[in-house]
């Protein structure tokens, strides 16, 4: 069942504890896993960090393992405020939108570590499996005191899975009405002084018109994840572990006709991108017995892609290195945290035909400094950092988050933090444009983008004695960003970016209630969004981004194993490229579950129950069938799915 209409059923808030979706969770240690966040970087519970986290969890994972095997896309989609955009019906590229804002204004970390950004920051992204991960933290926001430019929006951290001294062993097989197969294997076991984690996970999927115009709306793909990790344990407070991911991608769409091998002369188009990703991880934790903590963490990324069309190719590849190190020390009333690190990224086109962005490299050092100082019913944490990079100066940005609880019932938090975003020709934008028509950005003319970001909420929670829970949220949220580099498409077709002159301003509020009364899960959720660029003249909104959204969602665990739920959501009307106005349409899901016994549960869930599609309001291209023109997407297009999965665990 597509979630994305849950803001998350583990919500960074404070007096929240982490619950498995319709299930009572008794086990301690399991709550632990889940509350205590990594992206704080301090250790601490989730619902004592002033900075807003918001977490998917564990549990989380595994029913979507169950659901969407394939990648976590949809499971990002659904907490409040985020969007997930696909690009392309031909690629199936997609990005990450926070709070309205620009998928390249989110930055994607896995443990901690920056791998994906311009030219690897799109395809691929978003196809790691969920049975891999332990959870997900998202930041809403600017996020750049810890973490560095490019988290202006918002911050996504994939944490992956670590051991247990339990034996795991998880298969799972899944199967689509549009004949999408997957097949995900997960094994871990920690051992006294060592220990390890492997997941396979392999996807394929056949081509499908679904709209009957003669073009892909979903690509064939063949997908392979392999993520190997091994854990050392030499002292008793110190872990080492060392690991490596390698996904191999390929994806073809475009002309029905050429994918089945009847290309003629009357029908030649197709976009094909075969992607490698190769990233080599060094991770050293080491706690000290005053309650402080050192860590180093060093990656290597190597992405190479290959992208052929009916008259174009490119061979480039893209190096990311990313080395930290920080240390953490805790007292009764005060956390400190000190930090350095290192980011570079290096871009090279090998071969290429109409290609035009040459061969840059861009790099930041960083040094950080948090301080979390803990008084009565008030926590205050402040943070600087200073990033100097090699191509746009330096970067000084403050921060400042409160948390005060105002009774066992109340509390509220806030925060405002600056940040940056360095220009690349290369990263997502709101529309997928050719890459033959990129045009590389001047930097002794362009200036590096600078943000700041305000976030403000009240919580109430209320626990009866009888098990039931309620649960209200009222969050505000305003992010202003100045020389913001925009893409403009000028006379002779190419795309070009340059600074404007008056800010992209995102502004706007969540409202939702949870509850849980007699072993059901209720949802009820509200976002308004007024996502604007302030240098146009007329209207301002920016494109494909929904003013009004609304969501609900009904959960219920049945006795001998039987799990039901419903979910259904509203996204009210857009504007395209040109400013004509889409309509809003409604999002249903349902889903079902059984488990046959201890080891074996198969799961039956249906998306899109209402078959609503963005073909049956307009066409998705224009131009000819040789020379197609595809339309920016603010609808599914894939239309009613259904599939079921089948599970085993040890």
């Amino acid at each position: 069942m597509r979630k994305s209409i849950l803001p998350v059923f583990i919500i960074a808030s404070v007096y929240t504890f982490a619950q498995k979706a319709a299930d009572s969770v008794k086990d301690e240690k399991n709550i632990e896993e889940v509350i205590i966040v990594a992206s704080s970087r301090t250790q601490e519970r989730i619902e004592n960090s002033p900075q807003k986290i918001e977490v998917l969890g564990k549990e989380e994972m595994t029913e979507e393992s169950s659901i969407k095997p394939a990648g976590i896309g949809s499971i990002l989609g659904d907490i409040s405020g985020v969007q997930i955009q696909q690009n392309s019906a031909v690629s199936g590229n997609s990005n990450v939108r926070i709070q309205g804002l620009d998928g390249r204004y989110t930055q994607i970390l896995r443990d901690g570590m920056v791998l994906f950004d311009g030219y690897s920051g799109s395809l691929g992204v978003l196809s790691i499996p969920p049975l891999d991960l332990q959870q997900i933290e998202l930041i809403k926001g600017s996020a750049s005191t810890l973490y560095g430019g490019g988290a202006i929006g918002g911050l996504v951290n994939i944490i992956s899975r670590k051991p247990s001294e339990r034996q795991e062993l998880t298969a799972l097989m899944n199967y689509s009405t549009l004949d999408e197969s997957n097949l995900n294997f997960f094994a871990s076991k920690k051992y006294k002084d060592a220990g390890y984690t492997f997941f396979a996970g392999y996807t394929r999927q056949r081509a499908h018109d679904v709209n009957k115009d003669g073009f892909s709306d979903i690509p064939k793909i063949r997908s392979l994840v392999i993520h190997p990790r091994l854990f050392f344990y030499p002292f008793q407070n110190t872990v080492i572990s060392l690991g490596w991911t390698g996904s191999f991608d390929q994806n073809k769409g475009g002309d029905m006709q050429v994918l089945n091998h009847k290309a003629d002369s009357g029908h030649q188009y197709f976009e094909q991108n075969k992607l490698q990703r190769n990233s080599f991880e060094l991770l050293y934790d080491q706690k000290f017995r005053d309650r402080s903590r050192l860590e180093f963490k060093n990656s290597m990324s190597n992405f190479n892609r290959k992208f052929t069309d009916t008259d174009n190719f490119l061979n480039a590849h893209q190096i990311n290195y990313f080395s930290e190190l920080s240390y953490v020390r805790s007292y009764d009333k005060m956390i400190w945290v000190l930090g350095t690190d290192f980011q570079d990224y290096q871009f090279n086109p090998e071969s290429f035909e109409k290609f035009h962005i040459p061969k840059f490299e861009n790099n930041s050092f960083g040094f950080f400094v948090q301080n979390t100082l803990k008084l009565a019913n008030t926590i205050i944490e402040t943070g600087l950092r200073n990033d100097v990079t090699n191509n746009y100066g330096s970067f000084l940005l403050p921060s400042i988050a409160i948390i005060y609880h105002i009774d066992k019932h109340w509390a509220t938090r806030g925060g405002i933090g600056l940040g940056y975003k360095i220009p690349n020709a290369l990263a997502p934008q709101t529309v997928d444009y050719p890459l033959e028509n990129l045009m590389p950005v001047d930097i002794n003319h362009t200036k590096a983008e600078k943000s700041v970001g305000y976030n403000l909420e009240f919580n109430y929670k209320k626990k009866f004695d009888d098990g039931n829970e309620f649960f209200l949220n009222q969050a505000f949220f305003l992010t202003e960003i100045n020389n913001p580099v925009i893409a403009e498409v000028q006379a002779d077709g190419n795309v070009y970016f340059s600074n404007q002159h008056h800010p992209v301003v995102s502004k706007g509020f969540d409202t939702y209630i949870k509850s849980k009364l007699d072993g059901w899960e209720l949802y009820l959720g509200y976002t308004y969004t007024i996502a604007k660029y302030k240098f146009q003249t007329g209207n301002q909104f920016i494109p494909l981004t929904a003013q009004n959204r609304a969501a609900t969602t009904v959960v219920k665990d049945f006795e001998k194993g039987w799990k039901f739920g419903l979910e259904g959501s509203y996204t009210g009307h857009q504007y395209r490229m040109d400013y004509t106005r889409t309509p809003g349409y409604i999002f249903g899901a349902a889903m079902i579950s059984k488990e046959l016994d201890s080891h074996f549960t198969v799961v039956l869930n249906c998306e899109n129950v209402l078959d609503y599609r963005q073909s049956r309001k307009e066409e998705l291209y224009t131009g000819t069938i040789l020379k197609p023109v595809f339309k920016p997407l603010w609808a599914p297009i894939d239309g009613r799915v259904l599939n079921i999965s089948l599970k085993w665990k040890l």
